[in-house]
């Protein structure tokens, strides 16, 4: 079962974010992912995106469920902390 930590450096590891939230209880996580990566791309593909970086896990079972609460650009992120 994984952490919210380690599920936190599987996203990094896979994904350059420029910031990086995840809360959970060790079977269901949220994220939250702001990255560059994101720019040009509509939201089911940036949801695929995260996904793809953590694949192995959630076929291990490892993470149980990841649900993205916001995959933002850097300067989406920006207009919405105002």
């Amino acid at each position: 079962m994984a952490t919210t930590e380690q599920v936190k450096q599987y996203i990094a590891a896979g994904l350059d974010c420029t910031h990086l939230e995840v809360e959970g209880d060790g079977h269901h996580f949220y994220a939250v992912v702001v990255s560059e990566a994101f720019a040009g791309k509509r939201l089911i593909d940036r949801h695929r995106l995260v996904k793809e970086v953590i694949k192995e896990q959630l076929q291990s079972n490892e993470i149980h469920a990841l649900s993205i609460v916001k995959a933002q650009t850097p300067e989406e992120w920006a207009k919405q902390q105002g």
